[in-house]
């Protein structure tokens, strides 16, 4: 019989070989349809109003002109924000905040409607700021091991260095928002989620007043999320509100304004940090001061990062509440803040020391924490960075002179990672004709999930590839968790396999008879069911399946994660390094990507196509958010001053070099089953170059990102580089 462990390197045809996405033609011909593309008859459009306000009280809200506006057909507002919170405060804690929504014929009507909804509002003084701890209103957060004060007191080499991370946003391509049609007691909605099967949640269902199992939700593409697009929101609520009222599909996806200001951004962290050492570089200490925003919600708290077996560490965390848009998980939630913060005090501390920071960091190594056996994984892994990127030919010294204008430098940088498989259910059906349908009600954010959970039951069922249908992106498929975490590869994965080993023993011990076998002797492989001892010995798949008779087989398979991890079919904990490569003009202060080379490890990889293009697409991120990305405020009117795709700068393929990309895998790391990959790669990019400018041009650009002004401040304040 067929057994579930994932089959060895040696046996395997299609797992961890690259492989297409499956679904690569629809998106690259546009046939592809997305929350935007889908259009009901009779659909009307909405569009929101937010409040010009970061902070005040409303007084009144009056739709009532809107309404009157030619093709207009309803109108929402929410009169919960009137007055006054039950602490005296006004209830508008941020600019954009939605009061009220209008749905009309065409997009132009509802666009022009909502101009004309009146709102009165009392101002209240607001304040956005968050460069100075000292703006901190709430309880430090502090937490010592050792004694830090008599470290400090003791190290041969102290060094004090200020670093950090400003706001910034998910900016996804795709808005937030969906298609709701309400129909015969049925709520319909198509929206860009990153959690199908919990989409239809208490406060969808409360909205239109109807019971959770009433509600059909369909996403089958999506243009990113990053920790987004979890939860329906106040906009998918009135979307599914207006559709009610209205007895017409309705269309609401946020304008590119409010998707960057008001639907999730990333807390920014800043830390004074201290670091002491041993004149050979061993380190003894790390005192840190954080602070930073994300508008009312918490921010980074956990330093030192990677390296926590440092003996003496203090972090005292302030978190500031500002009035901005709320903060939502952005991938690896705090992880990048706290690698630049960490990384950057390190680099430093080399520098300080006149060592090489490959060295300093190879010294210290027994420090790290993370993946099993963290120290000997990072080692391997920065010995492979540093051939792939030709440390030993390209390296220098901080201090070292370079000729010319344009200087170059090397960076480093570690991250670790969880990445556990979710709860995750499959459902596998072979029909008698020998074809085959896997069904789950998972998302695929652009990852490749359909084309991993086809090659998992493929492989099972010693098929090819096109051999297996996968159906995704409805919540009546079997239940699956949210993509979030980088837990969906481990979970469908998981419920994919067993599904499909459970369905192949069924399809074994029909086949057994025939062959005169047991079933135990059974296998599937290459479009048949053979003796294993005997491969002469055969059944052609659709014959074997024909035994089945006239009715199809399904199985379900079940990811229960603690299970899964016993079985070896997942676990977590991975670890990554990354070294950037880049030249600096002293005269511009331009930045220029030269190359960034990433070394990861994820256990055992399904389809290494689809994960290295993970981690080229995280490189490519956090380029962005080294070089370009802060979501900058006006102080003065608490507004989002580059909400927009001119201002908001993304990075374009002239703007990050060379990308090489190295997969750890064979033995010790296949062994350890299925880990998630979706976010580690993308936390070590910004720590990397920004230490890789500090080596090219002397001296430490504190704050992100790394824009000619900064680095013309940065070598003004050291006075200039020979």
């Amino acid at each position: 019989m067929a057994k579930v462990d994932w089959p060895t390197a040696d046996q395997r045809t299609l797992l961890g070989k690259r492989v297409d996405r499956a679904d690569g033609p629809v998106k690259a011909t546009g046939a592809a349809k997305y929350s935007y593309d889908i259009n009901r008859p009779g659909m009307l459009w909405a569009k929101v109003l937010g409040s010009p306000h970061a902070h005040a009280e409303v007084v009144s809200i009056d739709t009532s002109a809107a309404e009157k506006m030619p093709g207009v057909k309803a109108a929402w507002k929410d009169d919960s924000l009137l007055g006054r919170d039950s602490e005296g405060d006004g209830k508008i804690k941020y600019a954009g905040q939605i009061l009220a929504a209008v749905a009309a014929e065409t997009e132009e009507a509802a666009a022009e409607a909502i101009h004309h909804v009146k709102v009165e509002y009392k101002g209240i003084d607001h304040d956005i700021r968050d460069n100075d701890p000292a703006l901190s209103k709430v309880k430090p957060d502090s937490r010592e091991q050792g004694n830090v004060e008599e470290a400090l007191a003791k190290a041969e080499v102290v060094h004090t260095g200020s670093y950090g991370c400003p706001v910034i946003t998910h900016c996804c391509l795709e808005p937030h928002g969906q298609v709701a049609e309400y129909r015969d007691g049925e709520l319909l909605v198509w929206p860009s989620t990153q959690a199908v099967s919990g989409y239809a949640d208490r406060g969808l269902a409360d909205a239109v007043d109807l019971p959770q199992n009433k509600i059909r939700v369909d996403c089958q593409y999506m243009g990113a999320g990053f920790g987004s697009k979890f939860s329906v929101d106040k906009w998918g609520a009135i979307c599914a509100r207006l559709s009610k009222q209205t007895g017409r599909p309705v269309k609401l996806l946020l304008e590119r304004d409010m998707e960057l200001a008001i639907a999730g951004n990333r807390p920014s962290a800043f830390a004074n940090v201290k670091v002491g050492s041993t004149k050979d570089g061993t380190l003894v200490a790390l005192d840190a001061e954080v602070w930073g925003t994300g508008g009312t919600q918490p921010i980074p708290n956990s330093m030192p990062y990677v390296f926590t077996k440092i003996p003496n560490t203090r972090r005292v965390v302030k978190r500031i509440t500002t009035h901005r848009g709320p903060a939502r998980a952005w991938r690896a939630p705090n992880h990048p803040q706290l690698c630049v913060l960490t990384m950057g005090a390190l680099a430093d501390t080399a520098a300080l020391l006149k060592m090489d920071e490959l060295e300093f960091f190879l010294k210290n190594i027994e420090l790290t924490a993370g993946p099993p056996n963290a120290p000997q994984l990072y080692r391997d892994e920065l010995m492979k960075a540093a051939e792939l990127i030709g440390w030993k030919q390209k390296a220098h010294l901080r201090s070292a002179p370079q000729p010319g204008p344009v200087k170059r430098g090397l960076g480093i940088a570690f991250h670790t990672w969880g990445g556990q498989g979710h709860k995750s259910e499959c459902d596998v059906t072979i029909n008698p004709d020998g074809s085959v349908e896997a069904k789950l009600g998972t998302q695929d954010l652009g990852v490749g999930t359909r084309t991993c959970v086809g090659m998992v039951v493929a492989e099972t069922l010693g098929l090819p590839l096109e051999a297996v249908k996968v159906q995704i992106g409805r919540n009546d498929f079997p239940n699956s968790g949210g993509s979030g975490g980088s837990t969906t590869i481990g979970g469908i994965s998981t419920s994919s396999r067993k599904a499909a080993t459970d369905a192949l023993n069924e399809v074994l011990a029909k086949a057994a008879s025939r062959l005169g076998v047991e079933a135990d002797a059974l296998e599937a492989r290459a479009g048949f069911i053979q003796v294993a001892a005997d491969p002469a010995k055969k059944l052609a798949w659709k014959e074997a399946c024909a035994a089945l008779g006239v009715g199809a087989l399904t199985k379900r398979g079940v990811c229960v994660p603690a299970d899964a991890v016993r079985e070896k079919l997942i676990s977590s904990q991975v670890g990554g390094v990354q070294m950037a490569d880049v030249s600096v003009d002293v005269e511009t202060g331009v930045v220029t990507m030269n190359e960034m080379v990433a070394v990861q490890d994820c256990g055992l990889i399904i389809n290494l196509k689809t994960a290295e293009s993970q981690v080229y697409g995280a490189m490519i991120m956090g380029i962005t958010s080294a070089l370009f990305e802060e979501a900058a405020y006006d102080a003065n009117t608490g507004t989002m001053l580059n909400a927009d795709m001119e201002f908001y700068r993304l990075a374009g393929i002239k703007d990050v070099g060379k990308l090489t990309v190295h997969m750890m895998t064979g033995k010790g790391y296949d062994d350890r089953g299925v880990i998630g990959l979706g976010e580690p790669p993308v936390i070590s990019p910004a720590a990397a170059i920004a230490n890789a400018v500090a080596n090219a041009i002397g001296v430490r650009v504190p704050n992100l990102p790394l824009t000619p002004d900064r680095v013309l401040a940065a070598l003004a304040q050291k006075g200039g580089v020979v």
